[in-house]
């Protein structure tokens, strides 16, 4: 059976590495891995960015799912700016950073801090950002401004349209069509403990385990271990099974995954919908800490 799954994986990151990719004129892309990421040289985002280069970043989004950007000393105006070029910016439910010598927090800005103390740290975990928002986030930016003394403190990404791609056809079928409920109260509550806010609850969302992405088309998995509670047209024990599956796919295929070692003044630019991430927590006693700005779209992922 190994076999025969072996071979439709192998057609699939074959196909996906044989696309054709244009050469860039405003920017450098180094590929990271064959199938997912790159790092991005040629661009300032302390700057306001040309239309010309933004359609290349565009683009680069696209083709690997995950840029990095090195030597980028910005500040978090900079940030938000160069997020805001990729949607409307997202507030999370949890919280935004204090600014800079003020106590007012700014909604759009997620930040964290893990130290020694911390019961968990944020994103320790396969996931895809907030599938649980009716229209979740699309594109993350993320910045580490405390990085680990002693090293560690990676993200890992996967690619969930080849994770799509290298499925069997009868298993495409009978994801094809089918929903899945996003629990914000299973990652946030389950997971870290948050309680919502007096009057609110956490939100909870319906979306297609299969998407097509508006900007390429490309099918890609949209379920994910952090927020997926089951999938609406099977029995529990149905999906349970198949979610097991689906997760058990992503998660243990190298192949579909790569991983981000951070250094100072580094900026990741992910597509949220069809990857998933993994803060790697492997750096105790050290501390690490960071801040997103997100981007979303007018609609959620679309079957």
């Amino acid at each position: 059976m190994s076999f025969y799954r072996d071979l439709n994986e192998n057609w699939a990151i074959e196909a996906w590495n044989a696309e054709i990719r244009e050469s860039y004129c405003t920017l450098r892309v180094r590929r990271l891995t064959p199938t997912i990421g790159a790092e991005i040289e040629g661009v300032d985002l302390s700057r306001e960015l040309p239309e010309e280069q933004l359609a290349e970043i565009r683009r680069a989004i696209s083709e690997n799912l995950v840029l990095v950007f090195r030597d980028q000393d910005i500040s978090s105006d900079d940030h938000k700016r160069f997020a805001r070029y990729f949607g409307k910016l997202h507030s999370h439910m949890l919280g935004g950073a204090k600014a800079l010598s003020s106590e007012k927090r700014d909604p759009e800005i997620f930040a964290w801090r893990t130290t020694r103390e911390s019961r968990f740290t944020a994103g320790d975990g396969w996931h895809n950002d907030v599938s649980c928002d009716p229209k979740p986030i699309w594109a993350s930016f993320l910045r580490v401004l405390e990085l680990p003394e002693t090293g560690g403190g990676d993200t890992a990404f996967a690619n969930l349209a080849l994770a799509y791609d290298s499925l069997s056809d009868p298993v495409k079928s009978l994801l094809d069509g089918l929903t899945a409920i996003h629990d914000g109260a299973q990652a946030w509550t389950l997971g870290y403990g948050a309680q919502p806010e007096p009057g609110t609850k956490f939100p909870v969302a319906e979306h297609p385990v299969v998407a097509r992405h508006p900007f390429t088309g490309r099918k890609f998995l949209f379920v994910n271990p952090g927020f997926t509670s089951h999938i609406v047209q099977l029995k529990r024990q149905e999906s349970d099974a198949i979610l097991k599956m689906l997760f058990e796919h992503v998660a243990s295929n190298l192949a579909f995954q790569t991983r981000i070692q951070w250094t100072p003044n580094s900026l990741v630019f992910w597509d949220n919908w069809s990857t998933w991430h993994h803060a790697v927590w492997d750096y105790l006693p050290d501390v690490r800490s960071g801040q997103r700005v997100s981007a979303i779209l007018d609609h959620g992922p679309q079957a």
